[in-house]
């Protein structure tokens, strides 16, 4: 059953977030807050976890096949290393990151193929959280995300996501209660960017989407 550990969303005790990342190292799943919703994710690099945080995602989407996951980085460097960013994509990332964004772009050959499951494109988050920045800062690489739901509904508070993923879960991170909403999700892999889906993030002001 998942442990829950309170911690402060704006100022992360190092000690409480050092049990997190070595959860996260030991290969074990934990479940966080960020900016939009409470996640649940692990060592994108660990296979035997990415394949847990698989069969929860079938689990929680009820869907034979794996649904996509979002890559959580700590900043637009880091984020180089996953994706590809070519100029327009580099204007547009400095402009909005952090956010609730979700980006999707090219992979680099430091996503694990297995990840991709015969795409070419990936999905970023630099989420304007705290906790999961430093969580990827203290594992040394992305973390391979998915939103926490139960019956498509997002899981709002620890407790919920306690009971209903604790089986699955080691950590349960306690950042308080949240009002959750989808990040937006701009497609910068083509010609042109493309709204994918408006969530959280504001599309205001932004001429150079369609």
């Amino acid at each position: 059953m998942a442990q829950i550990i309170e911690i402060n969303p704006s100022t992360p005790q190092p000690r409480k977030m050092d049990k997190v990342i070595d959860a996260l190292k030991d290969g074990q799943l934990v479940a966080y807050p960020t900016d939009t919703v409470y996640a649940i994710g692990c060592d994108m690099l660990n296979r035997d976890a990415v394949a847990k945080l698989n069969a929860l995602v079938a689990e929680i989407k009820k869907s034979p096949e794996h649904s996509p996951l979002a890559y959580i980085c700590h900043d637009l460097k880091n984020v180089a290393e996953y994706a590809v960013i070519n100029n327009d994509a580099h204007r547009i990332l400095r402009r909005l990151l952090p956010g609730p964004y979700t980006f999707i772009l090219e992979a680099t050959k430091r996503i694990p193929k297995t990840s991709l499951k015969k795409r070419k494109t990936v999905g970023i988050r630099v989420p304007d959280a705290a906790i999961p920045v430093e969580m990827v800062k203290g594992l040394g690489n992305a973390i391979l995300t998915t939103s926490a739901m139960i019956d498509e509904e997002l899981i709002a508070d620890p407790a919920s996501l306690k009971e209903a993923y604790g089986h699955a879960v080691s950590i349960v991170v306690d950042g308080g209660y949240l009002q959750p909403e989808p990040s937006t999700v701009l497609d910068l892999s083509g010609d042109y960017p493309a709204v994918i889906r408006e969530g959280k993030g504001s599309l205001e002001d932004m001429e150079f989407v369609i």
